[in-house]
């Protein structure tokens, strides 16, 4: 998921009216806008759901969704209190605090990290440690993919030094279909879905099989938090009823889906519900948007290990779960 990204430059957001006791099919008291990174997806169904279901407009909110959104420059708007909510990666968080932005992230979308590293099964990787001297390819040296696989690379105690990076953009699928790499960094509900689809056989590693980290998940910043802690409680209200029903009726979610999501409707229908079955996976939990501290721990430690942070950011205040149910 978030992987292709067109930079687009967004309005101030628009105002926030007072907050009033939400009820169903009341007229919105509060407008929103909330950035999605990546092209509209089956992988978005949670926000489709909580749109369609009316989720939202029981809590007085209509919200616009904004596609094609860099992570990046929502966390500038969201930090200059131009936006209120944002879809953002965890790393995405601590960069951002550690540049002053008071980003908070206030409910886990994914529980665990999305990203796998992939490989023809003719290659015989079936552990971190198989990839010392392998040639891999990823979009490069930037975002989830690079940090899912620091991250894997540090799990067998290896590093950048013991194998091969290709930056090749978004072309894994072609790259490993011709064996222009070894193995490939994707997202685990994209690329091996992909290749599997197409007949090759792959084995897949997954990062959150080795290391838990914090990944998307819906995000404010701390005047929001302050200010309008009740407009914050309704937002994730909507935001894990939307992700609770996906989870729950995946194939009513699918179909809501055709709605946002260009072609589906003519699209493989087995290999893009197995893009939301396999979505759906990582979201899943006994509590739905609870973030686990370690993810949060593990995550600094691995920006640090880059030297994408130069000092740690107090975590207390990156994440709460304050709003989880």
């Amino acid at each position: 998921m978030f992987k292709k990204f067109v930079t687009i430059t967004l309005g101030v957001a628009l105002g926030l009216s007072a907050c009033s006791s939400p009820s169903s099919g009341q007229e919105a008291d509060v407008r929103l806008k909330l950035p999605l990174g990546y092209i509209p997806n089956v992988q978005f169904a949670p926000m489709y759901v909580a749109i369609e279901k009316g989720f939202f407009d029981h809590q007085g909110l209509e919200v616009t969704l904004e596609h094609n959104v860099r992570e990046t420059d929502a966390a500038a708007l969201l930090g200059a209190n131009e936006l209120q909510f944002a879809v953002i990666s965890g790393e995405q968080v601590l960069l951002a605090r550690a540049q002053g932005l008071p980003l908070v992230y206030v409910a886990a979308w994914y529980q665990k990290y999305p990203v796998s590293v992939v490989a023809k099964t003719s290659q015989g990787i079936a552990a971190p440690v198989d990839l010392k001297g392998k040639r891999i390819g990823l979009p490069g040296l930037y975002g989830a993919n690079y940090i899912g696989l620091e991250a894997l690379l540090a799990s067998a105690n290896l590093s950048d030094a013991d194998v091969s990076l290709d930056s090749i953009g978004f072309t894994q699928v072609e790259a490993l279909a011709t064996d222009q790499e070894e193995a490939i960094v994707g997202y685990a509900a994209n690329e091996p879905i992909q290749l599997r689809a197409r007949g090759y056989e792959v084995t897949e590693l997954r990062v959150a099989d080795f290391v838990q980290l914090a990944s998307n998940g819906l995000v404010t910043n701390e005047k929001t938090l302050a200010e309008n802690p009740a407009l914050v409680q309704r937002m994730t209200a909507a935001f894990l009823d939307g992700l609770k029903y996906t989870i729950e009726h995946p194939d009513e979610a699918y179909e809501i889906s055709k709605k946002y999501v260009e072609n589906l409707g003519e699209a493989d229908e087995a290999t893009q519900k197995q893009v939301l079955a396999v979505s759906i996976s990582f979201w899943q939990a006994e509590r739905l948007g609870y973030s686990q501290p370690a993810a949060w721990e593990n995550m600094q430690e691995v920006l640090l290990k880059m030297g994408l942070l130069s000092t740690p950011q107090p975590l207390d205040k990156a994440f709460t779960n304050q709003f989880i149910p």
